[in-house]
C-alpha cells in the first residue's frame, strides 16, 4: 500500500527562518542517532518518520557515525527515503554531522569533509 502524507501537515508546525538565508525550518527537528540503526526494527523507524512528517517535521539530522552500528542510520534513512518519501523529497531538509574521525585524517581538514560527504549520501 502506498503511504500518503497528511495534507494538513504544514498547519500543525511552527516554522522559523534560518538566519537571513530564506530557509524555513520547523520548530522541531528529528535526530536519527540511536533510534535508526540496524538494532531497531525498520518498521518502527518507518512509523516514526511518517508520524514526524505528518506533524510537519521536515528537518532530519544524520551523520556517518549514527547507528548502531555506525553508519546504519543513514543506510536505513536512505532506504525509507526511497520507499516512502520519494514524492516528498523536495520538502525535506537534511543536516549531516561530519566531525567523526574514522582513519588518519584530522577533522579540521577539508579532505575529511570530502571523505565523509559522499559516504553520507550513498544511501
Amino acid at each position: 500500500m502506498v503511504w500518503l502524507a497528511n495534507p494538513e501537515r504544514y498547519g500543525q508546525m511552527q516554522y522559523r527562518y534560518c538566519g537571513k538565508s530564506g530557509l524555513r525550518l520547523p520548530a522541531l527537528s528529528l535526530g536519527l542517532w540511536h533510534n535508526f540503526g540496524h538494532v531497531n526494527a525498520l518498521e518502527s523507524q518507518r512509523a516514526i518518520l511518517r508520524k514526524a512528517f505528518d506533524l510537519g517535521i521536515t528537518h532530519f539530522d544524520l551523520a556517518n557515525n549514527y547507528g548502531p552500528p555506525p553508519g546504519s542510520a543513514e543506510e536505513n534513512f536512505g532506504r525509507l527515503l526511497r520507499e516512502d518519501f520519494a514524492a516528498y523529497r523536495d520538502e525535506l531538509k537534511l543536516s549531516r554531522f561530519w566531525g567523526s574521525v574514522h582513519g588518519p585524517v584530522h577533522t579540521a581538514l577539508a579532505a575529511h569533509v570530502n571523505t565523509c560527504s559522499p559516504a553520507s549520501t550513498k544511501a
